[in-house]
């Protein structure tokens, strides 16, 4: 395991770009990635037969291509992000008669995962011949449908979840993912009936997961895979690796948990007589860190005993915090050059007209403070490993323009995606 890095209140590079630099070119706020980042967390990934890219975690182009090229394939969960898989230059299936190594089956590139089949998700797996990993059992006889004879991954809810957040735990009854565990028989009848083969099994108990409860689902996809029996050809551990965002936060251990799946695999392999494909699923794993956004101190004042630092970043920009109490670091850029010793206890907040508008806040919505040097209009303040669900849950709200997206490469940045316009905002309305 490792521990998060020692976070420096004062930063002003990123990956080698200098930060007033990108804010000057790109404007604020702006989404900064460091693309070695991305490809040191897919190497930390290599033992693993598949790593599928979570796209929700950070869908832009140029990030997906970045996986692709590191040999990530990638899953969708709608219309849009098979779209954005294609667009990115992946293939929507395995080519004919493909074989993968070691006798493994071959590896679907786009995988879409779901709980249901809207109209254009359906037409899109038809057109494309996107292999399914069905999250409810009433998708199998809409696929079988329109695409009789297909193979299938099952996604089964084991009982159970975990999450940094409850609203991120995708396992147990208090979530609606996934075929429940106790109801597979009857779903492998269903699918029988339809004519569907099921090849494929996924569990996934939730997002931001320590390792221990990870571990568990080992023990829960194995018994599951014994009912489905040997026409499973693939399992997937799902996602939820965490990464550090806390001091003292730890990374996983990774070798230790595939260790624990690779045993899994061997026993279901010594049972069904043949190779099975070992697939991770992490979205957060691969861009968190990798992910900054850069904003411009507009105002400081103080309430009361309380001082408040406010940015041009809102929580249209960055969801987390309003949505989970999460803690993201912090550090300042000065427009001067130069920082004040001393730090001090700060609430950071952004423009928009919402009181949970602030970035610094506790579980419950409570406003917290955060230690930094001492800020004034015109410096840049950087939030900190916000590379996964941060521009993906960007919105409008205010009617606010999305930011842009800058990706640095070598120590050079390159805009990704252009900053809204106001234009942008209305196009499409009518009076």
């Amino acid at each position: 395991m490792s521990t998060a890095p020692v976070r420096v209140s004062v930063r002003r590079e990123i990956a080698g770009a200098d930060i007033a630099d990108i804010a000057g070119r790109f404007g604020t706020p702006v989404y900064v990635y460091d693309a070695d980042t991305i490809r040191r967390r897919c190497r930390d990934l290599a033992a693993w037969d598949t790593v599928r890219f979570a796209q929700k975690a950070c869908s832009n182009l140029a990030v997906l291509a970045l996986v692709r090229r590191a040999g990530v394939l990638v899953d969708a969960v709608s219309t849009g992000e098979i779209h954005r898989a294609l667009a990115a230059g992946y293939a929507p299936h395995a080519a004919p008669g493909a074989a993968g190594p070691q006798d493994l089956p071959p590896a679907h590139p786009i995988v879409y995962t779901a709980d249901i089949f809207d109209r254009d998700s359906l037409d899109a797996v038809v057109r494309h011949g996107i292999h399914v990993n069905c999250g409810s059992a009433d998708m199998l006889e809409q696929l079988a449908a329109r695409m009789p004879g297909a193979s299938v991954t099952l996604r089964v809810n084991p009982g159970f979840g975990h999450g940094h957040s409850q609203k991120t735990n995708t396992g147990g009854e208090g979530s609606k993912h996934g075929i429940w565990h106790e109801d597979i028989p009857e779903v492998l009848r269903r699918a029988e009936w339809a004519g569907l083969s099921v090849s494929g099994l996924h569990m996934h108990i939730g997002s931001g997961t320590d390792l221990a409860h990870l571990a568990e689902v080992a023990g829960a996809l194995e018994r599951v895979a014994r009912e489905i029996g040997r026409s499973l050809t693939t399992i997937s551990a799902g996602g939820g690796l965490p990464v550090p965002y806390k001091p003292g936060e730890e990374h996983a251990d990774l070798g230790g948990y595939f260790a624990l799946w690779d045993a899994t695999r061997k026993t279901l392999e010594a049972d069904f007589g043949h190779r099975i494909r070992l697939e991770i699923e992490p979205g957060r794993y691969l861009t968190a860190e990798s992910g900054f956004v850069v904003t411009e101190v507009r105002a400081v004042k103080r309430q009361g005993g309380r001082k408040y630092v406010l940015v041009d970043a809102g929580f249209n920009t960055l969801a987390r915090p309003v949505l989970y109490g999460s803690y993201h670091p912090m550090s300042l850029c000065p427009a001067d050059g130069h920082a004040s010793p001393e730090p001090e206890e700060v609430a950071v907040g952004g423009p928009l007209c919402e009181s949970g508008d602030i970035f610094t806040q506790a579980d419950g919505g409570f406003v917290a403070t955060r230690s930094l040097p001492a800020a004034q209009v015109g410096d840049l303040l950087v939030i900190e490993v916000a590379g996964a669900y941060g521009f993906v849950m960007a919105s409008n709200y205010n009617s606010k323009p999305l930011p842009a997206e800058v990706l640095v490469d070598g120590g050079t940045a390159r805009l990704v995606r252009a900053r809204q316009t106001p234009e942008d905002l209305t196009r499409g309305e009518t009076v």
